[in-house]
């Protein structure tokens, strides 16, 4: 067993604050640590088999953040900072946050309990039962991490009909100056999204980077060792673990992205192409999420490197929105809107998640391949979330829930406040279009113009009947027609419903019949 974390060091006789850091929360500058007083003052982590098992979690996801918070408390204690780290694998561990604490309540006696906001409903619950059994104060700060409060949102949401992202993206930033020459975006507009559309076309990705990788060292290979034991029969495998767990990984991993994707990241955003996982991607969510990477130090970055000409404006603008703008939302979202967030169901789907999902053991080649990178690596790029796995099932109408946990299973970069808003409101529309302004929906014919899955798959995507048909193009006529009367409402559907409307009762009931036998049959892998 790895013994690279140092022997504790003394703790305070009596302890005024205990210090909760999550394994989200691996920040040496975040709000829990301010004021801190190691004569008086106790840092608490702890990791707990809950953790892993409230949902079936990947290896890779479970792998990373252990490493990322063996590696962090190593760091507090080189710094002198008293700390009580319970391990997973240590003999008395209990199993929960909330028991644990409990524990580490009643032997350090402390007078109060800090941390920063966690990202987690369940997990403030969890910790606000702690706090509450044993009569102490819990005092939340806020995360400053990011740029906006969740009281600026709810302000900013407050008597709005509806919201969206484009309205709290500008304003923030005007708000922080970003992108801006006086009160005008650079480039003359906000959003240059029309202009990173681009496929690869028949030659494919060339010249791509390699992804910033980082080898295990003692810490990592403990835990790749434990997770291995301790979760074999969980999804995935370890074989590949190369993400960043420490601060400095994450820096190098950032630096590499701009100097060497960022250029044409915007430009190939949206693209696919089998066997390629990184193409021109940041694969830095997982360090943001960590916390090993300030979101204003990754924004400002990007900024930098179009103020001395190294990347284009498109790419700029698109990476920074995905920041300043998806991430701020989607928190916005997540913390106005829980717990009645996670039951929303607006399309009643009841269909279960095929079983595949969790094996990648399918025909359609573009599911196949999004899968079967996410189960190897913990990864998958946006489109591959949004347009292949989520578009699936989406089109099939799997319980948003039940797509909700997989997500969470799965990514790396998966923590509840980024991915439930982004899996049910934006992939699923389970909230009815509070996120975003219509279902993302489409047929075979995206997934065919967006990358080269299909010229090797069984399936035609211009084929919705016959034993070619390619599932997404049934799934999506069949889509459109079972949600008719709600989509009408939506001006944004107009144009995919008058094409719906194109099709006569025959064409429509020959759609029906092949979408309900391919759902039949999803059903019995």
């Amino acid at each position: 067993m790895d013994k690279s974390l140092m022997p504790p060091s003394p703790l305070p006789a009596t302890v005024r604050h205990l210090v909760i850091v999550l394994g989200d929360q691996l920040d040496e500058q975040s709000s829990a640590l301010q004021g801190f007083d190691a004569q008086q003052d106790v840092v608490w982590m702890a990791e707990v088999a809950e953790e892993s098992t409230h949902v079936w979690s990947a290896k890779q996801r479970i792998a990373v953040f252990l490493s990322a918070m063996r590696h962090f408390a190593q760091h507090l204690q080189a710094q002198g900072l008293p700390l009580v780290y319970t391990r997973l694998d240590d003999a008395d561990n209990l199993g929960t946050l909330q028991l644990e604490l409990g524990r580490a309540i009643k032997q350090l006696q402390p007078a109060a309990l800090v941390m920063t906001a966690p990202g987690d409903w369940r997990v403030l619950q969890a910790l606000r039962a702690a706090a509450a059994e044993h009569q102490l104060p819990l005092e939340l700060r806020d995360d400053t991490h990011f740029f906006s409060t969740v009281r600026e949102f709810a302000a900013h949401a407050q008597g709005r009909k509806q919201l969206r992202l484009e309205y709290w993206y500008r304003a923030l930033r005007q708000q922080h100056g970003i992108l801006m020459e006086g009160g005008e975006p650079v480039g003359g507009q906000w959003n240059f999204d029309v202009d990173n559309r681009e496929s690869f076309g028949k030659a494919g990705p060339q010249n791509v980077p390699a992804p910033t990788r980082f080898a295990p060292d003692a810490i990592t290979t403990d835990v790749l060792a434990l997770v291995n034991r301790r979760f074999a029969g969980h999804p995935g495998t370890l074989h590949s673990f190369g993400w960043p767990v420490t601060r400095e990984q994450a820096l190098r991993a950032l630096n590499a992205f701009i100097t060497e994707r960022l250029p044409l990241f915007g430009k190939y955003e949206d693209a696919m192409w089998q066997g390629e996982a990184w193409l021109y991607h940041s694969h830095l969510s997982c360090a943001l999420n960590l916390k090993l990477l300030q979101a204003r130090e990754v924004v400002q970055a990007a900024e930098d490197a179009h103020r001395v000409g190294l990347a284009p404006i498109a790419s700029v603008e698109g990476f920074i929105r995905q920041i300043l703008g998806w991430r701020e939302y989607v928190r916005g979202i997540y913390w106005t809107q829980m717990p009645d967030y996670l039951e929303r169901n607006a399309l009643d789907a009841q269909a279960d998640l095929p079983a595949w999902y969790w094996t990648g053991n399918t025909d359609m080649a573009c599911l196949k391949d999004a899968i079967g990178q996410t189960l190897e690596h913990g990864y998958a790029h946006h489109i591959q979330r949004l347009m292949v796995t989520g578009l699936y099932a989406l089109l099939l109408g799997v319980r948003p829930q039940a797509v909700h946990s997989w997500y969470l299973s799965v990514y790396v970069d998966a923590v509840e406040w980024v991915e439930l808003p982004n899996t049910l409101g934006m992939g699923q529309f389970g909230d009815g279009g509070l996120m975003a302004s219509k279902p993302y929906v489409a047929s075979g014919k995206y997934i065919q113009r967006m990358g080269n899955h299909c010229k090797g798959c069984r399936y035609d995507p211009a084929l919705s009947t016959g034993e070619a048909a390619c599932p997404y193009t049934t799934l999506y006529w069949d889509f459109l027609m079972r949600h008719e009367t709600l989509l009408k409402k939506n001006p944004r559907m107009a144009m995919q419903l008058k094409n719906l409307s194109r099709l006569d009762e025959a064409a429509r009931a020959a759609i029906r019949g092949q979408a309900e036998a391919h759902r039949q049959g999803q059903t019995l892998k």
